[in-house]
């Protein structure tokens, strides 16, 4: 830990924060008085907004990649770059158009409309465990250690309280205000901080003095931990963040193409990321903490000013994710779980909540997704480990049934559909209890696997008597 930032590096971040909240209460005052307006800011998102909101959200983990590049270098491109690449490309040309001509408002909602209140509740609670940011307030946490010398434990306290601020005072608009400043600010930090690296280290030639398991693809790990986050990657299918805004997106031409532009940018983030984590690794070895990588070499080769602005950049490109996600969790509880609840008493379908009446729970909803977040946050030192875990959980559980909600011939029965999920966690879950204890995985198979392959069991028949009517017809 160091003393912390000062001067005008302090200085910059505090008036980085000054705007988030001046943004996201400006925003807040003017919203118009309607439930689609405060949850998906009126369906008016245009590309450059769609393309800016998305891509801060989905690169939070910075810190992560940090962690990951350099532990393992190159292969971060491989195994934290590419199957998100290939899982985003086939969200857009698969589920974006038709996700946005449903009309729906949450992922949830989805499957309360084709399986009823069970089905859709499970689901609600699944997508809430998903969406808590506790891996990005980890992070937050470990920067504002670094920035401001206080205990992790206190940085992460108090990152979750900013962040709350600044969501609870407006909706989805709000998010996507901040979204466009953050967007800016996690490129501009990238680009300050990698071209002073490399002079410093003496040019690209300083790669070549690495470890060799740093510069293969597999960093070393071997390939079940390589192919392990291409199944983990299909969480992008099931991402509620991605169908929120194919859900706010102005046409499903915005939304396809917001995608797939969205995805070009990742590669070139990707590119900035990975080169400045591995010659982080040359510049300053033997990091007792890995996770601390960009901020460790901000701190020893920036001066005054520019490590400001890298600081600001690196809180930026963490908390753009830490709001949408906090946002999204909310919305679970606040407009997904009452409506599957007053499906369970009526047994029909429920009327839209009144605008009030969802601004008021989402609100709720935010103070107990915030404090969830913080406990999880609390509870790990390694964002690496959780976005392992809460992808093999969720993943296998979430992903035929609502790709069936989209794609028919996946779908099953609501009583399998529901089976399948409750088992498929189950199976994840058991799986990862050894390694939890200080063991290994049974048969040393990744959880994520026998978890998906109980999915499938219960998908599989659906499947087969759909590819049967089509030799049929």
């Amino acid at each position: 830990m160091t003393g912390g930032l000062h001067g005008v590096d302090l200085a910059l971040v505090v008036l980085y924060l000054g705007m988030l909240l001046f943004l996201a209460w400006r925003r807040g005052r003017r919203e118009d008085d309607a439930t689609r307006e405060y949850l998906l800011a009126g369906r008016t998102l245009t590309l450059p907004a769609f393309v800016a909101t998305l891509v801060s959200t989905w690169y939070g983990g910075v810190l992560g990649v940090g962690e990951y590049s350099y532990q393992h270098g190159l292969s971060n491109w491989i195994a934290l770059g590419g199957p998100y690449y290939l899982a985003g490309v086939i969200f857009a040309f698969l589920l974006a158009k038709r996700a946005r001509e449903s009309l729906l408002v949450t992922v949830p909602e989805r499957l309360l409309r084709d399986h009823g209140p069970a089905v859709g509740t499970l689901g609600a609670a699944l997508v809430f465990l998903n969406m808590l940011p506790a891996a990005y307030l980890l992070m937050l946490g470990v920067l504002a250690r670094r920035a401001i010398g206080v205990s992790l434990e206190a940085g992460v306290v108090l990152a979750a309280s900013f962040c709350f601020a600044c969501v609870v005072g407006g909706g989805f608009r709000s998010v996507v205000r901040n979204n466009a400043l953050q967007f800016v600010l996690m490129y501009g930090a990238f680009f300050v901080i990698l071209p002073i690296a490399l002079y410093k280290a003496g040019g690209f030639g300083a790669f070549a003095t690495l470890p060799r398991e740093q510069l293969s693809w597999d960093g070393g790990l071997g390939w079940q931990a390589i192919a392990v986050w291409y199944v983990i990657a299909l969480q992008t299918l099931v991402e509620p963040s991605f169908y929120q805004r194919c859900y706010a997106a102005k046409s499903p031409r915005v939304a396809r193409r917001g995608i797939l532009w969205s995805v070009a940018f990742w590669v070139l983030f990707d590119a900035l990321t990975t080169a400045t984590g591995m010659i982080t690794r040359v510049l300053v070895p033997e990091l007792p903490h890995a996770i601390e990588a960009y901020p460790a070499l901000a701190d020893a080769i920036l001066p005054p000013f520019l490590r400001g602005l890298f600081y600001v950049g690196l809180i930026a490109t963490v908390m753009s994710t830490v709001e949408s996600y906090l946002f999204v969790a909310a919305t679970t509880l606040g407009f997904d779980i009452p409506r599957a609840w007053r499906l369970w008493r009526s047994q029909k379908e429920p009327e839209a909540n009144t605008h009030a009446l969802a601004r008021r729970s989402t609100r709720w909803g935010l103070v107990l997704a915030t404090l969830a977040s913080l406990a999880l946050a609390l509870s790990t030192d390694s964002v690496v480990g959780l976005w392992k875990a809460i992808g093999s959980l969720i993943t296998p559980a979430l992903l035929l049934p609502l790709l069936g909600g989209f794609l028919p011939a996946l779908r099953a029965s609501s009583r399998l559909t529901l089976a399948s999920m409750l088992l498929s966690s189950a199976v994840a879950l058991a799986w990862m209890t050894p390694g939890w204890l200080g063991g290994t995985n049974p048969l040393g198979i990744e959880p994520i696997f026998p978890a998906l392959a109980v999915s499938l069991l219960f998908h599989g028949p659906a499947l087969l008597r759909a590819l049967r009517s089509n030799r049929a017809s």
